[in-house]
């Protein structure tokens, strides 16, 4: 499959799955997610960002779903995203929403490579801090929310990333029914949400306060 028509397909599954996941993007929106698409294409093959078979698989299973975060986060928000990789949530929430402030936290070296690239292409220095280090090497910024897609040992880390994270924070975690386990055994006041399209997937809502 050619660029152009790669990148057609991934903008033509963008609209029309985007109601599903209650997202609404305006056409610079759509333009910023289009170039996300294409540097990503061109630097996975290499650093082995993000799994998907196809443009449409990765707007909905990927980006869209990064997008659900949008509902939760109020206007003006500071975030932490914690094992960044390939972008995922906290690029395309930033694309979509200009209020929105980041620190992002990646411990690859050559992931922030990539990274700082995005940043530069879609998004500006203005908005977002990328650190290239292990999070927990990290003093914790001044942030009301922490995201996390993808992080190595998610459910074994989990521990040190609540002690890691603000105390007021609330934390936006993806993934499945082993995760949710964890954070009740660490006694966080949460709630679960089934993901759009899956049966299996869930992004956490963690008050980082013990119950």
């Amino acid at each position: 499959m050619n660029k152009a028509t790669s990148i057609a397909q991934f903008k033509e599954s963008l609209e029309a799955e985007k109601t599903s996941y209650g997202v609404t993007l305006s056409g610079d929106a759509l333009a910023g997610l289009a170039r996300y698409f294409e540097l990503l294409s061109v630097w996975n093959p290499r650093l082995h960002l993000v799994s998907f078979g196809s443009p449409k698989e990765f707007a909905t299973r990927h980006l869209l779903e990064s997008l659900f975060l949008l509902k939760y986060l109020p206007q003006g928000a500071r975030l932490a995203d914690i094992g960044s990789g390939g972008g995922l949530p906290i690029i395309p929430c930033l694309i979509a929403r200009s209020d929105l402030q980041a620190v992002l936290v990646e411990a690859s070296q050559r992931k922030t490579v990539f990274l700082r690239e995005v940043l530069r292409e879609t998004i500006g220095k203005e908005r977002a801090q990328l650190i290239a280090e292990r999070f927990e090497n990290v003093a914790t910024p001044k942030v009301d929310f922490v995201t996390c897609r993808a992080l190595e040992r998610f459910e074994a880390m989990l521990p040190l990333l609540l002690k890691w994270a603000p105390p007021s924070s609330t934390l936006l975690l993806f993934g499945g029914e082993g995760l949710g386990k964890v954070i009740e055994d660490l006694r966080r006041p949460h709630e679960r949400v089934l993901l759009p399209n899956s049966a299996r997937r869930f992004l956490y809502i963690a008050n980082n306060a013990t119950a």
